[in-house]
């Protein structure tokens, strides 16, 4: 049988059931499709950083099946119009992928399963427990995070799978290099792509330099490798598996000590999985200014202050810093995101949406889920009990930054600007008085 993977967010040879899956086929063809960010606010392409995370994730795939007599097949394109030509032309039987949470990947698949001559078969993606693990119904998954910890955090989650010895081979076809990206790491948090990277940093936060002891009273230090665990980039496109975080953290606890910090490693996975299954049970509605409560929010759209907050340029320095290490590194800390989000939000009136957008375009760990599930929180519209955040930004930089190194560093001082500029038809002349 002539089978093709359609590599989504499964960027790794491991813990890849439906990689697995092809070993008894005829021929094998391994295809990825280089995401595009939504359509929104326009926002257009990757960011450097992300950009660059991902080709050396895809580089290092395509070295480790060239390994195993495999290739990697990098193509540009909507799966909708791309794969049915693909399987057209090689003569596929049969074609997996790994499940992808969001409304348009799930849309996506349907249209497919539909569209194509041949099976579309679905795996289970990069997430701790399988959908019919769930002790719940999709239907039923709970609004808040409490209730489904409480229901999940004692399941046994299965071992992650080990990688393949050996691969069938891929059809006669050309398989071209993928091009380097233009950015490089940058040294305020150089994180290369792959699984061997993210494997070594797992290695290194837990074995080497047992960070993850104090990682409870750590994780909001707004440095990349001075608290965070930092494994996000590879959870997200999938070079490393969330199963094989989970299981390291458990064999932490059996060699070494289990504490509240070990504890909340875990913790921080549950929210990651909770997430995934909010984006799955939400569907459109992750992306709907009102979320799934139909919650009217009173916002305008004020195209300067978009563009100062995208460029770090506002009237809060530790925000400034935040958003300037984002596009730098194409990281922010958890505790960053929440201050810069509720400043979009709250401070400048917008609509939390352009920034879930600005975010899904720059950081080299985005999620679907985790991503808009998170602003919708801040916005009061998704997860959070308490119906949003307000950060006093202040409050929060005398407590994350008290001597303002974090801000120094990345520049948050910024020249006093005009509240109001003229435009071309005069509107504001002067500052109201």
């Amino acid at each position: 049988m002539r089978r093709l993977h359609w590599f989504q967010n499964d960027l790794r040879l491991a813990d890849n059931p439906a990689l697995a899956s092809a070993r008894s086929a005829d021929s094998l063809l391994c295809v990825y499709l280089l995401p595009r960010p939504r359509p929104w606010c326009n926002l257009t392409g990757l960011g450097p950083q992300r950009d660059r995370f991902l080709r050396e994730t895809l580089q290092e795939l395509k070295t480790e099946l060239q390994q195993l007599g495999q290739e990697l097949m990098v193509l540009e394109g909507s799966p909708e119009l791309v794969l049915p030509s693909v399987v057209e032309r090689f003569g596929i039987e049969y074609v997996t992928t790994s499940f992808t949470a969001g409304w348009y990947e799930s849309q996506g698949v349907a249209f497919l399963q539909e569209k194509l001559p041949v099976p579309l078969e679905v795996f289970r993606g990069n997430t701790l427990f399988n959908i019919e693990q769930l002790p719940f119904a999709m239907e039923e998954l709970p609004n808040t995070f409490s209730p489904f910890r409480r229901k999940v955090e004692k399941q046994a989650i299965e071992r992650p799978l080990s990688a393949p010895e050996a691969l069938p081979p891929p059809p006669a076809a050309q398989f071209d290099a993928i091009p380097r990206a233009a950015a490089s790491p940058h040294p305020g948090l150089p994180l290369p792509g792959g699984s061997k990277a993210g494997l070594r940093r797992l290695n290194q936060f837990l074995f080497q330099h047992h960070g993850i002891v104090d990682y409870k009273q750590t994780r909001n230090d707004l440095d990349g490798l001075a608290g965070s665990s930092t494994l996000s980039p590879w959870l997200a496109n999938g070079a490393v598996s969330v199963r094989t975080i989970a299981h390291d953290i458990f064999r932490y606890e059996r060699e070494h000590t289990a504490n509240d910090s070990t504890y909340w490693l875990y913790f921080e996975l549950l929210w990651r999985e909770f997430f995934h299954w909010r984006a799955v049970a939400d569907g459109a509605a992750l992306f709907r200014q009102s979320g799934r409560h139909s919650k009217r929010l009173l916002t305008t759209f004020e195209p300067r202050h978009f563009a100062r907050w995208c460029a770090g340029d506002t009237d809060y320095p530790l925000v400034n810093a935040l958003m300037r290490q984002l596009v730098a590194t194409g990281w922010m800390s958890n505790r960053g995101r929440q201050i810069a989000a509720s400043c979009l939000i709250n401070e400048l009136g917008l609509d939390w949406r352009y920034g879930a957008a600005f975010f899904e375009q720059q950081l080299i760990d985005y999620d679907v889920g985790s991503n808009y599930g998170n602003w919708q929180y801040i916005a009061g519209v998704g997860s959070d009990p308490r119906g949003g955040r307000h950060f006093n930004l202040e409050k929060q930089a005398a407590q994350f930054d008290p001597d303002a190194v974090f801000t120094a560093k990345w520049e948050g001082f910024r020249a006093a600007q005009p509240h109001y500029v003229v435009d071309g038809a005069d509107w504001p002349i002067t500052e109201p008085r």
